[in-house]
């Protein structure tokens, strides 16, 4: 039964007044029916429907854009869409969808509580439903790179939809595949160069000079925009190698030339400025994003190398010159995360890159010197054990070379130097041997401090120290009288005159 009251003497329905969601609150006309509370909520879901449905909407049309864009280069003759136009468009829908989205939430007369609950909404869709077309950040080189991959894939009409279609499928596999471990995305990485490459040889018959020139691009493209989430990732151990790999060359700073037969004389202008050339690039391959550009700093770094080697012992330089050099550039240089650049360049490189070529080549070496670097032992230079040990733990450094032995076209400058470092190492070697002195003493002074406490504690224990107690007062003549009292006094001198 329900309750009824009388008000103005009418008879009014209480539960006809009541919220329709059945809350037990009063709901209200203005609100369909709904209290304040169910209304908020209702628009709540309403609004986040809307959105959503906006949203996939969106994305849609931007597919159907860029399916138009790649069909268009097909048809020769045709009204094709520039890639001007067809980054307008794509803004332009951009412009469009937020343009909607903001009307959702200025459309209403209670402007206040819309605005507070169009940032919940926002933040919400955010956090569960993002577009990356709207949210993803792309940076200008990725933008860059896009640009210049979809003007390179127009020169090859047919074969370059196809290329750009094959990628695009590329990204969205990988988009996917980022919990797989990195082997496994480098082997799926592997198979897409292989596929692409066996596609426009066989199929589109392309000549291997465009063939190899199309891999590059293609290398370029998907790898600077898959960089960020397959170099170094925290599922795998490569950071810690790239620590212990800088702590090891930190540790052989000590190493010169000399001890690792380099036929290199850094004294020479030219030498010294090519080797200061081939430390730069090989530091700069830690700036770049794609396998290839980093395989062309090592390239630089060592043709800078069989410079150096060339200019000082006036003949071609051979391989067994270059590796000694090249170990000993790395250690001077310590590059920055110098095994993740490795395994970067390993897992996702185009392989035909790797297995042939002077690339190859040099990246071929450029392993082999960190191997032997990791490996490094006094036998390796020639050492005793003793002087390999002392030399890592800083007890003292190799000798330098006398000043008296430079040639006179040594600049006074790298003399001075030089002398001052054999100062510094006297001073050490005699700052040594003082705390060396020091050290003996001191132990020799608590050995004679021990050495006579012993013989103290041996003598007092052979012959102990009694201490007699102390002998009782003498007591007088007459205490023991008891009639002291009748006693005549004491004589007096008495004086007589004479």
């Amino acid at each position: 039964m329900s309750l009824k009251s009388e008000r103005r003497g009418i008879h009014v329905d209480q539960s006809e007044l009541l919220c329709k969601k059945g809350c037990g609150y009063y709901g209200n006309p203005a609100w369909q029916g709904f209290c304040s509370k169910c209304w908020r909520e209702e628009y709540h879901k309403a609004r986040q429907k809307q959105i959503q449905e906006d949203w996939e909407l969106a994305e849609r049309l931007q597919r159907e854009e860029e399916e138009a864009y790649a069909s268009s280069q097909s048809t020769q003759g045709a009204q094709s869409l520039t890639f001007s136009k067809f980054e307008e468009k794509k803004t332009n829908e951009k412009t469009r969808k937020v343009t909607t989205v903001k009307k959702f939430f200025t459309a209403s007369s209670r402007a206040g509580a819309k605005k507070a609950l169009a940032g919940k909404l926002k933040e919400i869709q955010e956090a569960k439903a993002p577009s990356p077309s709207i949210h993803r950040q792309a940076s200008i080189e990725t933008d860059r790179v896009s640009k210049e991959f979809i003007e390179f894939i127009r020169t090859y009409q047919k074969p370059g939809q196809d290329i750009y279609k094959q990628c695009k499928l590329f990204l969205d596999s990988m988009s996917h595949k980022r919990d797989l471990s990195i082997e496994e995305q480098s082997e799926y990485a592997q198979d897409f160069y292989q596929n692409i490459a066996d596609r426009l040889q066989t199929r589109w018959k392309v000549p291997p000079e465009k063939v190899e020139k199309a891999m590059d691009e293609v290398e370029k493209y998907i790898m600077t925009r898959q960089y960020k989430y397959v170099f170094c990732p925290e599922t795998t151990d490569d950071e810690k190698k790239d620590l212990a790999v800088q702590k090891r060359i930190r540790a052989l700073h000590w190493v010169t030339p000399q001890m690792l037969c380099v036929p290199v004389s850094e004294e020479i202008p030219e030498v010294s400025d090519m080797v200061v050339k081939a430390i730069t690039d090989i530091i700069e391959m830690d700036s770049k994003r794609v396998p290839r550009d980093k395989l062309a700093c090592i390239t630089k770094c060592s043709k800078h190398i069989f410079n150096a080697i060339k200019i000082t012992k006036n003949e071609p330089a051979s391989a067994d010159d270059f590796l000694p050099t090249l170990i000993y550039i790395v250690l001077k240089g310590n590059p920055p995360r110098l095994q993740s650049n490795i395994q970067y360049i390993t897992r996702f490189c185009n392989p035909s890159r790797l297995m042939t070529g002077e690339d190859g080549y040099y990246f071929t070496n450029l392993c082999c010197a960190v191997a032997f670097i990791e490996k490094l032992d006094a036998q390796s230079l020639n050492l005793s054990q003793e002087d390999f040990d002392r030399f890592m733990t800083g007890q003292t450094s190799p000798k330098k070379q006398e000043s008296d032995s430079f040639s006179p076209d040594v600049c006074l400058g790298v003399k001075q130097m030089c002398k001052s470092l054999d100062l510094l190492s006297q001073l050490n070697e005699r700052q040594e041997r003082i705390v060396s002195e020091a050290k003996k003493l001191e132990k020799d002074l608590i050995d004679w401090t021990d050495g006579i406490t012993k013989e103290v504690e041996d003598i007092v224990e052979k012959y102990p120290l009694e201490i007699k107690p102390k002998s009782q007062a003498l007591a007088a003549i007459d205490s023991e009288n008891v009639e002291n009292d009748k006693l005549p006094p004491p004589l007096q001198p008495q004086v007589y005159a004479g």
